[in-house]
């Protein structure tokens, strides 16, 4: 079963492309337009083995949140498309990722149930050409378009780059684990509903 797919997403806002590949090797070529957000899915990619290639056109001349948002849609419903109705996923998974002083906690449920807790605080308004509120709106836009419940807690930290970065790493690291196929259950979803 391979676990691939591609979508394109285009509103008046925004015109997006998407390739995925679950069991991939975390290769990536990514380009939103917004340097940071570039930075950040290139972790994504890389530390979740998920091969990802994205190109974003948005409507940057205003500000960089409908690029930003539409991006976490795009990545969230290819994953899921992917996904092949979770069949033999392990579905639970966490991450505590240490970056220098920073530590960050993700926990999350494959679950079809959209939920995000963003416990993450950061003392600069930006980062690069980035509006720091602007992580919340994808994290918010990917759980809620992936069928994620997401959990992503900063524990502590000083330096925002780091805290955003490790959030990033930690979704990252908590998805290659949650979308494993379990040898136990190879053909079955993962709950007593028989569905997700």
């Amino acid at each position: 079963m391979k676990r691939k797919a591609d979508i394109t997403r285009k509103t008046k806002e925004t015109s997006i492309k998407v390739e995925l590949n679950i069991d991939g090797k975390g290769q990536y070529k990514i380009d939103t337009g917004i340097g940071f957000l570039d930075h950040m899915l290139e972790q994504l990619s890389k530390h979740s083995s998920i091969d990802l290639k994205v190109k974003a056109k948005g409507d940057t001349h205003i500000d960089l949140h409908h690029t930003t948002e539409d991006t976490g849609i795009a990545i969230g419903e290819c994953l899921k498309k992917a996904s092949k109705n979770f069949v033999g996923i392990k579905r639970y998974a966490h991450a505590l990722l240490p970056m220098d002083e920073t530590l960050t906690r993700v926990a999350l449920d494959v679950s079809n149930r959209p939920y995000l807790i963003w416990n993450v605080k950061l003392k600069v308004e930006k980062l690069g050409e980035m509006d720091t509120e602007l992580f919340k709106e994808w994290f918010q836009a990917f759980a809620q378009s992936a069928g994620i419940t997401l959990h992503v807690e900063n524990i502590y930290g000083d330096n925002s780059h780091h805290i955003i970065e490790s959030c990033y790493k930690g979704l990252a690291r908590s998805l290659r684990a949650a979308l494993e196929l379990d040898p136990k259950n190879k053909n079955t979803v993962p709950s007593t509903k028989g569905s997700l």
